[in-house]
């Protein structure tokens, strides 16, 4: 990384492809890897809070939220310190910058021993399913990477939640692990996204989409179609289940790599079916309406 090259990262939610996010040159060459629009800004990653601190102007509230959910899968969109510690080129032109402290011991490593913030969008081309295992995180982008790291399936499965601790309210970017009830013990009741949704990666409208059209809540699969189930009594040869047993948390681990898996199988269309929007629920339903194009 410190020579400008890409590396494949494990992290406790997804892959990343990770890159100096100090080195536009680095940074130019992730979205040429990833074919990713180069208004998306990306997320610094670094080692804990006090570096975090050095980069981003972090409130009483960013603090706060940093303490109760580092390391672990919550990105915090706060005022630029530092614009040459994560170039501007990554940030999308923002005077804003998205930064976290991963939880995965392999990502924390790279981090600690590189000193500085590490920019890692998931380790898929633009617009696909995000890689949660290392053999999928070398089919989109491994061929790109100067180095791979292997560190197993991730534990979440979904990319970090996004929360801005700007003027005014915090504001719920993108809905993950961290939900949004955690969320609000911490700082009280979040405000709607409105235009702080362009300050998060992840919003484009037809985002994680396999190359088979999605079909959501759908309580059954139609001739041809692949099924991603939910719950109990559902079997079958292009059937995936989610979570037998209803487990949200299961179910998030499962999605990205379930795409892929009922993608392979070159369906007419992948169904799944309804997910309950409570607690995981609305970050998994989320990636599921981005899939299926439903929202920009």
């Amino acid at each position: 990384m410190r020579a400008g090259g890409l590396v494949l990262l494990p992290t406790e939610t997804v892959y990343g492809l990770g890159a100096d996010a100090s080195n536009p040159t680095a940074v130019a060459a992730i979205f040429e890897a990833k074919g990713r629009p180069r208004f998306n800004p990306l997320i610094a990653h670094v080692a804990d809070l006090e570096t975090a601190g050095r980069i981003a102007d972090l409130d009483d509230r960013a603090v706060a939220l940093a303490r109760a959910f580092w390391p672990g899968p919550l990105t915090i969109v706060a005022p630029i310190k530092d614009a040459g510690a994560v170039c501007d080129l990554a940030r999308a032109g923002l005077d804003t910058v998205a930064i976290r402290v991963p939880g995965h011991r392999l990502a924390r490593a790279v981090l600690e021993s590189f000193g500085g913030a590490v920019v890692a969008p998931s380790a898929n081309r633009s617009g696909r399913p995000s890689p949660t295992t290392f053999a999928d995180a070398m089919a989109e982008t491994g061929d790109k990477a100067a180095a791979a790291l292997d560190g197993g399936p991730c534990a979440v499965g979904l990319e970090s939640t996004v929360v801005s601790v700007l003027e005014g309210e915090a504001r719920l970017l993108r809905p993950g692990a961290v939900t949004r009830a955690e969320l609000a013990r911490i700082v009280g009741p979040l405000a709607e996204a409105e235009d702080d949704a362009k300050r998060s990666p992840g919003r484009l409208a037809l985002h994680y989409a396999p190359d088979a059209p999605v079909r959501i809540n759908a309580r059954a699969p139609e001739a041809g179609e692949a099924f991603l189930a939910f719950g109990p009594d559902a079997e079958g040869p292009t059937i995936f289940n989610l979570s037998p047993t209803g487990d949200l948390a299961e179910a998030a681990a499962n999605l990205f790599s379930f795409l892929r898996a009922a993608d392979r199988t070159k369906p007419s269309a992948i169904a799944v079916a309804p997910i309950p929007e409570d607690g995981l629920g609305e970050a998994i339903n989320d990636r599921l309406r981005r899939a299926a194009g439903f929202i920009g």
